[in-house]
């Protein structure tokens, strides 16, 4: 398996992200803070990092089904992280509906909303995209 920058694979990561029920819509048009995991050439797995100030937003980290369980979202969420330090991010935020117990174990931990950055707030992922019942959660980098 390699990772890889996402722009060259858009169309298979909005095609994952989809079949996984993530949003697309909202994706940004250039995926420069999205990485994408390849085996056997094809995209298994992708996540992706929204920067406000001095903050990230995870973002449709997803692998494919056929893939889950060998470490994938794990490396995905590794070198975002690593990333996200570089470019100067100070904390990442999300939102899941399905994963709560896996970031905990990633040391994640839950949040309120009001306790999220205004710029953070104002996403869309926040603002319409995912529902007042996804739980918040975030890790200090």
């Amino acid at each position: 398996m390699i990772i890889d920058q996402a722009q060259p694979h858009k169309d298979a990561l909005i095609e994952l992200l989809a079949a996984e029920r993530l949003p697309v819509a909202d994706l940004p048009e250039t995926l420069d803070n999205f990485i994408v995991a390849i085996q056997d050439g094809a995209v298994v797995g992708v996540a992706g990092v929204e920067v406000y100030g001095q903050y990230g937003l995870l973002r449709s980290l997803a692998v494919h089904p056929a893939h889950r369980s060998v470490g994938i979202a794990g490396k995905l969420l590794a070198r975002l992280t690593n990333m996200s330090r570089l470019k100067g991010l100070s904390e990442l935020y999300l939102l899941t509906e399905t994963a709560p117990a896996y970031f905990e174990r990633q040391h994640y931990g839950k949040i309120t909303r009001e306790e999220v950055p205004t710029e953070v707030q104002r996403s869309s992922e926040f603002s319409h995209v995912c529902p007042v019942s996804a739980i918040v959660m975030k890790k200090k980098l």
